[in-house]
């Protein structure tokens, strides 16, 4: 900067300056931001365990709760973050994926969006299945970076995470939409009925979707326009988590 400040106009050297105080602050900035995903990384590694082989996918690992983890049992105010719907592989979310294992040509080649994404197994299995391009989107920044460590344990590279609310903005163009567990709220399952008909009427989207039964799904609107592609039954230890649940389906949507 001595160099600099020989060379230049006051008035020049004074913008190098900021520029570069601005760029080492950025610097620091990116630093704090890489040693707080370490941490979070850690964090996740070590309240959670690698997992699914008792799933309906054993083909893939998940870093996910299990009753050997601490906040299996802990106080859920004791938890830091939002609450980890990332940490459980729900039933919907197994059902749907196990489909797409099953039948790898509705992936292949297609772009595919992993809508509420949580631990981001549906997302992972699409890469598998030969998607060409895949999003993973939810609004828990913590889950994407569950998702990020989930396809590391499974050797594929990580999909696109987005962590933006992407129900009710105009729709992106994807080949086929996957949705696991997504109808547990009345509001928001009418939320993604409209967005879903936009999403198909503007871009003729493939909508997957994989439910247990749940009663805001089952007394939706939405199920009128519903095709069964699929049953499957839950594993004991799914069953005995999930309340009773013992079977998990894959609709496919066509809107009227």
């Amino acid at each position: 900067m001595v160099m600099l400040g020989v060379l230049l106009p006051r008035k020049c050297f004074r913008c190098v300056q900021r520029l570069f105080k601005q760029n080492v602050e950025a610097k620091r900035e990116i630093s704090k931001i890489c040693h707080s995903d370490e941490r979070l990384r850690r964090f996740i590694s070590e309240n959670t365990e690698i997992s699914g082989e008792q799933s309906l996918t054993p083909e893939i690992k998940l870093r996910l709760f299990t009753p050997d983890c601490r906040f299996w049992r802990e106080r859920p105010e004791l938890w830091p973050f939002d609450d980890p719907y990332w940490a459980i592989y729900w039933p919907g979310g197994q059902a749907l994926s196990r489909y797409i294992l099953d039948n790898p040509k509705v992936c292949r080649g297609k772009a595919v969006l992993d809508l509420g994404s949580g631990c981001g197994a549906s997302a992972i299995v699409a890469k598998l299945c030969g998607a060409a391009h895949v999003v993973a989107n939810d609004v828990d920044a913590v889950a994407a970076v569950a998702t990020c460590m989930n396809c590391e344990l499974n050797a594929i590279k990580p999909p696109l995470c987005v962590t933006d609310n992407l129900i009710g903005s105009e729709p992106e163009c994807f080949d086929l939409i996957l949705l696991g567990d997504m109808f547990y709220d009345e509001a928001l399952a009418t939320s993604l009925h409209s967005w879903l008909d936009r999403s198909i009427k503007i871009h003729g989207t493939k909508v997957l979707i994989g439910d247990p039964g749940r009663a805001q799904f089952e007394e939706h609107n939405i199920r009128r326009v519903l095709h069964h592609l699929a049953q499957f039954d839950l594993p004991e230890c799914v069953k005995e988590e999930n309340y009773g649940l013992t079977c998990s389906s894959v609709w496919s949507y066509h809107p009227e």
